[in-house]
Formats: C-alpha cells, structure tokens, sequence
C-alpha cells in the first residue's frame, strides 16, 4: 500500500452531509484506510470551470494500492458533481496548505559564540604582546623614519585634498549596505525573498507560492529569486498542481 492525496473540487451546491456521502461511495471502491479528511467548504476558484466560479473543496490522505486507482478515477469522472480532482504520492505536506519550513537559531546563541570568539582574538594579542617584549623598542626606533617618509608624502596628501572628493571617497564615507546588492540583470532589480528555508512545499500553499510569480502569473527565474535548482523544480510542480485546482490562475487575465 502506499499512501496517496486526493484533492476533489465539487460542486458547490452540495451540503457537507452529501459529500460525505459520495465520499463514502468513492472510498468504498479505492478500498484501503482514510487517515485523513479535511474540509475546506466552499472557496472562490482562480479561474472559472465551466459555468463554475465556486467549488467546495475537500482533501484526503488515504493508503491504498495502486492497482485500484483506475477503477477509482474512472468513477470520478463519470460524477457529474465532481468538477475536478488531482491523486499525488502524499510526501508529508499537511492538508491545511501550510509549507514546512525550518527553524531558525536563536539569536542569542549567535552573540554568545561572537562574544566566545572576541574573548579568543583579545587573549590571542596579549599573549603575542608577552612573547614579543622587545618589538616595542623597534617600534619607536623606525618612527623616525616613518616621519620622514610622511614629511616627503605630505605635499602629495595636500594635493589629493585640494581635487576633491571623488565618487570612491563618497563611497568610503556611506555607512555599508545590510541587505543584498542590487540585481543590475536583464530581468530588472533582484527579487531575493529572505525567511526561514522552505523543507517542504505545499502546493495548496498559495501564499508561498505567489512570491515566486511575477504579476502575470508567470514563474520567476533562479537567477532572480536566487533559490536552488532543486527548489525551483519543486516549485514549478507545485505551481502547475495549484493551478490544475484552480488555486492560482495561469494568467493575469482571467476573470472570476
């Protein structure tokens, strides 16, 4: 047995008690055990099917075997109040549409090894300073030189001062950026999208989903969103599967 999501878009118009019916009929020919089933209720689609601009949306996770999936989509399709439905292999993504994403470090145990490796480069001087005593006297011997040597420079020092500033001195004097260089590609400025990483992606999850589409609908690059090529194939299959379930629309342009 292996375990299995399905996704049903019916018809509006049914009441929970005649879904649950047709449930029951369409389960009864999978066959195998329901682990779970989460009622969505009535939602607005992305895109009209048919005549349709609603649909009620249930999901389930279910164990079955694969040799009765073609009965069982066979009878699916001959429900006239079966608007649309979708059976991926489940991988663990919850049936509230949520992504999993990783935890975070707390930050005060990145200050606290910050403040570890501070105390390490200050205990790292002192014993340079103890094993090097006569370094100092070195020290003061070639100021002397080193004071000449600013002497002949000090003309040049002036010079410099009296062209101007130049864009490398403005540069040198704006406090450093924080965030991410600006993307100077072809497709415009860089949409990196920071937050913790994603480990699995839900593909009911139309939230996360719509910060890798431009306004068009269309999928972003990774060389814009600067994400993985593993990721950016989980996403384009998810992006494809809400879609077919007409949580997202494939264009811009469709009218609910």
């Amino acid at each position: 047995m292996r375990a299995y999501e399905i996704v049903y878009i019916l018809d509006a118009a049914l009441a929970q008690a005649a879904v649950d019916a047709k449930l029951e009929t369409f389960h009864a020919t999978l066959g195998g055990e329901i682990t779970t089933v989460d009622h969505w209720g009535v939602r607005q689609l992305a895109y009209p099917i048919g005549k349709a601009k609603t649909g009620y949306y249930v999901i389930v996770q279910v164990a079955a075997e694969p040799t009765a999936l073609p009965e069982f989509e066979r009878l699916l399709k001959l429900d006239e109040e079966t608007m649309r439905y979708l059976v991926v292999l489940n991988e663990g993504q919850p049936t509230s549409g949520a992504s999993i994403l990783a935890d975070r470090p707390a930050p005060a145990a990145a200050e606290s090894e910050d403040a570890v490796e501070g105390d390490d480069v200050e205990a790292g001087a002192e014993v340079a300073d103890e094993e090097n005593p006569g370094d100092e006297g070195d020290e003061d011997g070639g100021a002397d030189e080193e004071g000449e040597d600013e002497g002949d420079e000090g003309g040049e020092e002036e010079e410099d001062a009296e062209e101007g500033d130049g864009p490398d001195d403005e540069a040198a004097d704006s406090p450093p950026s924080s965030g991410p260089p600006p993307f100077t590609g072809a497709r415009g400025r860089r949409r990196r999208h920071e937050g913790p990483p994603i480990v699995l992606l839900n593909y009911k999850d139309v939230a996360t989903l719509s910060r890798f589409l431009t306004e068009q609908g269309k999928i972003l690059p990774k060389r814009t969103t600067k994400v993985s090529a593993r990721f950016q194939r989980q996403l384009g299959t998810a992006v494809k599967r809400a879609r077919h379930l007409a949580l997202l629309p494939y264009i811009k342009d469709h009218g609910v």
